[in-house]
């Protein structure tokens, strides 16, 4: 007798890549317990090196190659996989895989989740009529909405007008026995003569792109040098990250007079390691869902001061852990800096404090639970 085999779950994004949204979904299969549920990962444009990070068993990943703009094969393509696949389940993600639940809806016995993780450059208030008359649209195809911050679920509920029941926020987590405080010499890793035993380390990950807004974090880092010209000696700027707006950040930080002090090592695989060098961590985004990177700095032990945007303040709290600053004001992120560096010994006690909030609530098992669990909610219900 045949063993009948798990429900599988089509998890579609836009690319398959670094990034938030990218991690998270790898963690969830990853760590997803083996016989539950199976997986397959099908991207609308491809999949990058980012791919290999997938380590559970059986996991299919699928190209489709959309071309740029209006490329009406891809849902003939997509629709093509989807059969030959036969989901239990298709998960959409972000804005740009939502329209795909309506290929969905050709497949027999599928049902649709939907996640939002956070919002596109063109659209950072969520107030687009656009997109929001399309969620609403495609929202009796899709079962329930995850989103990762309550500032997500907020805005689905009261601005989108997505019902409320249909509507779970998750969490993401962090692997906080990975992401550690290191007190191994920073050096080994920078560039030779980059770093001393008293230098003072302002760092960042993330793709380098204009909604992450790494020019402001550079912007505030030279008004400090700026503003204390000795600092020059001991401070340093790490820019960890690739993407379209790598070329820009380059210019700006030879134009500013600080290349000596700012080590842009691109897109790495040993964030663990490169975080344990920093002594404090910022995130200048101008909009986020939830941020991966913050939650790894607070489980490195980091101070974290962050624009005052999306989920940020469900993360970082005003003298708990660090603090946050209004969007794209590179003059009060540098004046919050100043603050910091001027008592070194409070700023290490926030980070250790952001490392005990990890601990509590940012937890990778209960977050894959909470997402099998909807996966279940959804098969189960009439």
């Amino acid at each position: 007798m045949n063993t009948p085999k798990p429900p599988l779950v089509a998890h579609i994004i836009y690319a398959l890549g670094t990034g938030g949204l990218e991690n998270g979904l790898v963690n969830i299969i990853n760590r997803a317990p083996p016989g539950r549920y199976r997986h397959a990962i099908i991207c609308l444009t491809s999949a990058s090196e980012f791919a290999s990070r997938v380590t559970a068993d059986d996991v299919a990943i699928f190209e489709l190659n959309k071309a740029p703009g209006h490329d009406w094969g891809v849902y003939w393509r997509l629709l093509k996989v989807l059969y030959r696949l036969r989901p239990a389940i298709i998960h959409t993600r972000n804005l740009a895989a939502l329209e795909m639940q309506a290929v969905g809806l050709l497949v027999p016995g599928a049902r649709g989740v939907h996640g939002e993780h956070g919002r596109d450059i063109y659209d950072l208030d969520g107030s687009n009529r656009r997109y929001q008359m399309l969620r609403r649209m495609l929202s009796p195809l899709i079962r329930r909405f995850i989103t990762v911050s309550q500032d997500l679920r907020h805005w689905l509920v009261d601005s989108v007008g997505i019902e409320a029941s249909k509507v779970v926020q998750i969490y993401n987590g962090v692997d906080s026995g990975r992401f550690v405080p290191d007190a191994r010499s920073r050096r080994e890793l920078a560039p030779a003569g980059f770093l001393d035993d008293a230098s003072v380390v302002i760092g960042t990950v993330g793709r380098l792109a204009e909604v992450k807004n790494q020019l402001s974090l550079v912007e505030a880092f030279t008004r400090l040098v700026d503003d204390a010209p000795e600092r020059r000696a001991t401070l340093r700027l790490l820019l960890v990250g690739d993407g379209p707006l790598r070329d820009t950040l380059r210019a700006a930080v030879s134009d500013k007079g600080i290349e000596d002090l700012v080590w842009m090592p691109g897109d790495r695989s040993d964030v663990p390691d490169l975080l344990a060098m920093m002594d404090v961590f910022v995130l200048p985004s101008l909009a986020e869902g939830i941020s991966n990177t913050v939650l790894e700095a607070m489980a490195s032990g980091l101070p974290v001061v962050a624009t005052n945007t999306g989920g940020n303040p469900e993360l970082v709290s005003d003298d708990i852990n660090g603090y946050l600053v209004p969007v794209n004001d590179s003059a009060a992120l540098a004046s919050r800096l100043q603050l910091m560096l001027d008592d070194l010994e409070r700023t290490r006690a926030l980070g250790a404090q952001g490392r005990e909030i990890v601990h509590q609530t940012f937890n990778w098992d209960r977050t894959v639970d909470r997402y099998l669990s909807v996966y279940d909610e959804v098969l189960t219900a009439k």
